[in-house]
């Protein structure tokens, strides 16, 4: 598929409008575990704050992931007692499964999760959302590594947060500052078609969810913010960094391959309206040629280097033969997923046919002129051969592109289907091989309330309710499943994925 031209999943974002609606537009969860002292503090004093800053309708969401104290029991005081807090109680631990189950129910727009300690300033919750309900960015991040940002926290752990996060931009080639800290947001309708393709359940769910994300080509919004170590935080450090790594390893190997279909996660061309109506533009020339180039200009270093070699022991066609071959099949290879953005095996071995009738038009060329140089002069110098084998690649590598753009990787029907065959799933898979058709309508979980309406992007954004401090609504902790989602929350969302986690009931980690 050709990433730029891609229509994509994702819809173009948009500003949601104010208004009123039942419906909340922030759902904050708080992921806990084992946390009885803590949680009530917490949930307290976040409602305080959102109920005098935040200008809409918000829920706080406590996430249980099976603990074993009285943090159940917390849980359903603070529901019973505060109207906008409810909670959830999952058998299974890992913060990562407890964020993808909440965030698959919910119904607000605005997703978020901050880590039930408080760690980070609250005065940073409206700086980070805001890009989000106005349509600018796709997800948003605390970040305790900015500039201006203000931390106070052991040397120990200031080490280790560096120390991943340049791991992570040496090995993953993250652009983002910082990967785990416990402040994040992101839009529902990315929310729904990016938590599927992230398989950790645990403390790397994050990392994997960014990563994805922005190789995706989705905008991710940073907001620094002023951080307090909490020293009693029971995080098990060595146990965490080590399935880190491991999880660093997984997803830099998925990239490497191309299983993970990043293009439907990305944003089509002309999200921003000002683009909508170019007209008779080819989308995506300009991007293929600048990659074409720069493979073209490695192929051909290549291709000369391989030629010396092949000279000292064959004769100049044979060398000519040799190297053209070996470098085209790399080329072909590089231009597939570089420039045309073809991901999968998929179509491969096809692909690699067809790249090697164009070898056979470039050996053509390139042999021709070593013919006629050979007839004009009897014993012509190395460098005079390859001043004619660089003039001949040049033509070559102009028809190379016409003949990839146009045969080879073509966008046949307009859908950014790169793969030729007209399916428009853009990842080299081929027609016959089965897909798995999620469609977002489970179960819905029974809420205290009575359960969410959906949400509707066309309708107006609700406005904060008057606050009700104390109602009284009932003492009942919904029982929900991994996985599940509220019914009609996704109806008209409907994509096809592959089954990149098939099972979900591994034991988790601790926290």
């Amino acid at each position: 598929m050709r990433t730029d031209s891609s229509p994509g999943t994702l819809p173009a974002r948009e500003h949601l409008p104010a208004g009123n609606a039942g419906t909340p537009v922030l759902d904050v969860v708080i992921p806990v575990y084992n946390e009885e002292k803590d949680l009530g503090p917490c949930v307290l004093r976040l409602h305080e704050h959102l109920k005098h800053t935040f200008p809409y309708a918000y829920r706080i969401t406590i996430a249980d992931n099976a603990s074993t104290d009285a943090t159940p029991q917390v849980a359903k005081r603070l529901e019973a007692e505060i109207a906008e807090v409810k909670s959830f109680r999952l058998e299974q631990k890992g913060r990562g499964r407890a964020l993808r189950t909440v965030w698959s129910a919910s119904d607000a727009p605005i997703l978020a999760y901050m880590d039930v300690d408080l760690s980070t300033d609250l005065n940073a919750l409206l700086p980070l959302v805001a890009p989000l309900i106005s349509g600018h960015s796709d997800l948003a991040i605390g970040s305790r590594l900015a500039r201006s940002s203000r931390v106070v926290r052991g040397a120990k752990r200031e080490f280790i947060s560096r120390s991943y996060n340049l791991i992570l931009r040496g090995s993953l080639q993250a652009r983002f500052s910082d990967a785990q800290c416990g402040f994040k947001a992101i839009r529902r309708d990315v929310a729904q078609v990016l938590l599927p393709m992230v398989e950790d359940t645990g403390w790397f769910f994050d990392t994997e969810m960014l990563v994805i994300a922005e190789r995706a080509g989705l905008r991710i919004h940073e907001v620094p913010v002023d951080w307090v170590d909490d020293p009693n935080s029971t995080v098990h450090i060595v146990k965490t960094a080590t399935e880190d790594l491991k999880g660093v390893w997984r997803v830099g190997k998925a990239l490497a391959t191309g299983s993970l279909p990043l293009d439907r996660v990305a944003r089509p061309f002309g999200d921003d309206p000002r683009d909508r109506d170019i007209q008779d533009v080819p989308k995506g020339l300009a991007q293929q040629l600048v990659g074409f180039c720069v493979v073209g200009g490695l192929s051909t270093l290549f291709y000369l280097v391989l030629y010396s070699l092949f000279r000292e022991f064959s004769g100049s066609q044979t060398a000519n033969a040799l190297a053209l071959l070996v470098s085209a099949v790399a080329n072909t290879a590089a231009n597939r997923r570089l420039t045309f953005g073809v991901r999968g095996r998929g179509g491969a071995v096809r692909h690699q046919a067809q790249g090697l009738v164009v070898f056979g038009i470039g050996l053509a060329l390139t042999s021709g002129s070593l013919a006629a140089l050979n007839a004009a002069s009897s014993d012509p110098s190395h460098s005079t051969e390859l001043a004619v084998l660089i003039a001949a690649n040049l033509a070559a590598t102009v028809l190379r592109f016409l003949l990839f753009r146009a045969w080879v990787f073509p966008d046949r029907d307009g859908t950014g289907d790169g793969d030729g065959d007209g399916t428009g799933t853009g990842t080299g898979t081929a027609p016959h091989e089965s897909m798995v058709v999620a469609t977002h309508t489970p179960s819905s979980p029974a809420y205290p309330t009575g359960g969410f309406q959906p949400y509707r992007p066309q309708g107006p954004l609700p406005q904060r309710p008057a606050h009700q401090p104390y109602a009284q609504n009932g003492n009942t902790t919904t029982q929900f499943r991994a996985g599940e989602a509220a019914d009609g929350t996704w109806r008209d969302s409907t994509m096809q994925l592959q089954p990149v986690r098939p099972h979900d009931t591994e034991p988790g980690e601790p926290r």
